[in-house]
């Protein structure tokens, strides 16, 4: 083995040297199925192996199209062991989204799992210089086991490039957030940082794709020689059996995921004795909800915050979450800033000023698992990045004299429905080109399901010659069907606007929020 790989923290080497300390162990399970550390670790290879042998060179980007499967850990390792830069598609994106992505990356090709063979066509057509293409069909068990099972060690840097993750734009264009190999380790050390330590028969169930945000629990749970559990779709029911079998001592969960699987009638009849981590993440969460889920399941729910571009920053247990503190409401607030991360709150003018505690303004955050950039976006880096390495993250908040967070509102409009972000201006130009639709506006409103969803205000000649479902069917076949409206409502009055012409999205969405202090939702 040479120097490099022994001595770089790299995300290849340290899954390479827990598969070989491991290698009789479970490492990856999906439904009856199961791998050892070292059936999957061979697999990996042998994929790596037989990527490079298409055509694919370390350091290419390759986009992948997948629902978690036992397959997809042939791809998490493959991808590393061959020096790949792995960007991951969100399969509920409509098919503008995804050529963008592998456009501006610059993808050297794809691999897809079988049902979205057509879609990876669809993209090798659209997108020029993307030229391979690998479908895990009916042949691939046959193809990827004539491949060599020789680790090719490729030598890769802690700054080489690991994964490309995207995130929405305020143009509504999704960004993408690079990580390097060093980034990535770092940013799944700092998720456990609170969390109770993982014993070696521990299991890690992803409820939501590997893809997302489970991801971040991928790893460190493979270099714990721990089992990762993939579940190829969220399904309350069975997701709640898988944890009271012991298949799930660790999880990540969005607000709507626990929402759902609390209310479910198995719930509160099942007994679940290996849970030791519910985290939650990725969109607010109702007060009744996080109670539910500590009724339910115990004291096992951690809350992260944090987001794709510098993650995660904030974390607390269900010690500190469900405890009283005078001056302080942790139930409400988003925790405390981790050990080895800053978090201050930044005056929205003037982005360089930090603020004193209690006074409102943008969250701005810095830690070792945080973006280096927008890929090939300098703009938006410009806007996003202070000049001394802050991300700002374009949500309102204040920290109290405890140091508890609270996120109080958007400054871009943002809308997260079921973890998911959704750019109002991305809807807005798809509604737009709508027939006799003159002006529209498009903001966040509660959802008790999803957390917040997407209402649209059209501005129309005569409302009674329009339907909401067709305006809703056309978001849903441009944007896919999680950015659809929840509701549209069509009026002849124009939309209140600024002095200077802008629209007020936020004078509109004023009357579905109450009387509450936060402008921002949870499920």
């Amino acid at each position: 083995m040479s120097k490099d790989h022994a001595r770089a923290m790299t995300v290849s080497g340290l899954m390479r040297q827990a598969a070989r300390y491991n290698a009789n162990r479970i490492a990856v399970i999906e439904g009856a199925r199961s791998l050892t550390f070292s059936e999957a670790f061979d697999r990996g290879v042998r994929l790596a192996n037989g990527l490079l042998a298409k055509g694919f060179a370390p350091g290419d980007r390759i986009a992948v199209l997948e629902d978690n499967s036992l397959e997809s850990q042939d791809m998490f390792l493959g991808a590393a062991l061959a020096g790949l830069v792995r960007v991951p598609l969100y399969a509920r994106n409509a098919m503008p989204s995804h050529v963008h992505m592998v456009s501006h990356t610059g993808c050297k090709g794809m691999v897809v799992s079988s049902q979205y063979e057509s879609e990876g066509g669809t993209l090798i057509d659209q997108v020029s210089g993307m030229d391979l293409f690998l479908c895990r069909d009916g042949d691939y068990e046959s193809w990827l086991s004539a491949q060599s099972s020789v680790d090719p060690e490729i030598s890769v840097a802690e700054s080489d490039w690991f994964i490309i993750r995207h995130t929405g734009g305020t143009t509504g264009k999704p960004k993408g957030v690079a990580y390097s190999h060093r980034t990535w380790l770092d940013a799944g050390r700092d998720w456990f940082y609170n969390f109770p330590p993982m014993d070696p028969d521990d299991v890690c169930l992803h409820v939501g794709p590997i893809s997302h945000g489970s991801g971040y629990l991928y790893t460190p749970t493979w270099l714990a020689g721990c089992a990762n559990h993939l579940m190829s779709e969220f399904d309350p029911e069975a997701v709640l059996r898988a944890m009271a079998d012991g298949r799930g001592s660790f999880m990540f969960m969005v607000p709507s995921m626990l929402n759902q699987v609390v209310r479910h009638p198995l719930a509160k009849t099942l007994t679940y004795p290996a849970l030791k981590v519910i985290q939650i993440g990725g969109a607010p969460i109702a007060d009744e909800t996080a109670l539910m889920g500590r009724e339910v399941f115990g004291d096992v729910l951690y809350q992260g915050f944090g987001q794709t571009e510098a993650v995660p920053v904030c974390m607390m247990g269900p010690s500190e979450w469900f405890s009283s503190v005078a001056g302080s409401e942790p139930l409400r607030s988003a925790g405390r800033v981790l050990p080895y991360a800053y978090l201050e709150i930044r005056d929205q003018d003037q982005p360089e000023r930090e603020l004193p505690l209690g006074d409102e303004g943008e969250i701005a955050i810095r830690c070792d698992g945080q973006m280096l950039g927008f890929w090939d976006n300098d703009d938006a880096r410009a806007e996003r990045m202070t000049s001394d390495g802050f991300v700002l993250t374009g949500d309102i908040g204040r920290i109290d004299s405890n140091g508890y967070l609270y996120v109080l509102d958007r400054k871009d409009d943002m809308i997260i429905s079921g973890g998911f972000n959704i750019w109002p201006a991305e809807l807005e130009n798809v509604i737009l080109d709508y027939p006799g639709v003159e002006e529209v506006a498009v903001f966040a409103v509660p959802s008790e399901q999803w957390g917040e969803s997407p209402v649209a205000v059209c501005v129309v000649a005569d409302p009674s010659q329009f339907e909401a479902e067709a305006i809703i069917e056309q978001c849903k076949t441009r944007l896919g069907s999680y950015k659809k409206p929840s509701q549209v409502i069509f009026q002849e009055v124009p939309l209140p606007k600024s002095p200077v012409g802008k629209v007020q999205r936020k004078v509109l969405r004023e009357q579905f929020w109450g009387n509450g202090d936060r402008r921002v939702a949870g499920s």
